[in-house]
């Protein structure tokens, strides 16, 4: 009988534990930098606010004065007559009527230095009962136009960025490294940075945010689309190249074919994550409907961010859910 053998390394040795030790200690520092013993403690007090324990808790005290205010959300929308040029009352938009609110006015007492009510003053307003909620599509309307011209500028830019950071495909390696160069630059930029520039450049507005989302993904799509050539099976294409087929027949007829079902994934997802930052990036001024949030949340209008935040989750649910029928039908899934 052979013997066993009982020379097993044990699971664990000096330099195991000695690296354990110090990721251990870089955890420890990190966590105390970043504020995560606050994170466990409110989280802690919210937790015991909950179930009854505890009365006060900071979270929940934010999110329940926020929350009040956040509903109803706001569909309609009011505009003080005494501010629409040419105003004439007998030629109103559809559904839309003149309404009187009354609006206090103060006055700081010289005495006793505090604001005191002197009188209420009757201000007529044109309201429309969907007046927020068109404005609301057209913002969302131009959101999904950025990310729409956004992946369109990205496609174009990858192309020839895939192919030249391809290095089974680039023509020499100084090329190679000037592609790779590029697409790396583009995807190391955030939106959020991008577009600052793009805003000095192009002014506050769509142009800015389409240039600064297609670039960002451009460099995306550029190295997810020259890895899948680089990976492509080598059997075809080497058949190809010994029947005398140029470098493009061979991509054309060999490579796509291969890569095609994965193009259209990243595409999708491309799409899918544009329209998603197409609301980031308005916060900073690229346009579309995160223009109109920041506005809203800068002058504490919760029922308009409200009714924001619903539009857009209706816009990502619904093309979340035509891209999973697009992707089942062009690649089978």
């Amino acid at each position: 009988m052979k013997k066993l053998n009982n020379n097993l390394k044990p699971p664990f040795n000096l330099k195991t534990i000695f690296f354990i030790f110090l990721f251990f200690i870089v955890f420890v520092i990190s966590a105390q930098r970043v504020g995560i013993p606050d994170i466990v403690d409110r989280l802690y007090e919210a937790s015991l606010d909950l179930i009854g324990v505890k009365n006060t808790s900071k979270i929940n005290e934010g999110l329940s004065r926020i929350s009040k205010e956040m509903w109803p959300p706001v569909v309609e929308s009011k505009k003080d007559i005494n501010l629409i040029l040419n105003f004439n009352a007998t030629n109103l938009p559809l559904f839309s009527y003149v309404k009187v609110y009354k609006d206090k006015l103060y006055e700081i007492n010289p005495d006793t230095l505090l604001l005191e009510e002197i009188e209420e003053e009757e201000i007529e307003f044109l309201v429309e009962p969907f007046g927020y909620l068109k404005l609301v599509f057209i913002k969302i309307l131009e959101s999904i136009e950025i990310a729409f011209w956004a992946s369109f500028i990205s496609i174009v830019l990858s192309i020839p960025l895939a192919y030249y950071s391809a290095k089974n495909y680039s023509p020499n390696s100084l090329i190679y490294f000037i592609a790779r160069s590029i697409v790396s630059g583009l995807r190391a930029i955030p939106e959020l940075i991008s577009v600052l520039f793009m805003v000095l450049a192009f002014g506050f507005g769509p142009a800015a945010g389409i240039m600064a989302l297609g670039l960002h993904s451009a460099g995306f799509l550029g190295k997810f689309f020259a890895e899948d050539i680089e990976n492509a099976d080598t059997g075809p294409q080497d058949a190809l190249i010994a029947l005398g087929a140029s470098k493009w027949r061979v991509l054309k007829l060999s490579v796509l074919p291969q890569v095609m079902p994965q193009y259209v994934a990243y595409l999708l997802y491309i799409l899918d994550r544009n329209l998603r930052m197409a609301t980031v990036i308005g916060l900073v001024g690229g346009g579309g409907i995160g223009q109109e949030l920041k506005g809203r949340f800068d002058l504490f209008e919760y029922g308009h961010v409200t009714t924001i935040i619903i539009a857009i989750f209706l816009v990502v649910f619904i093309f979340d859910q035509l891209s999973a029928k697009l992707r089942s039908k062009l690649i089978g899934d």
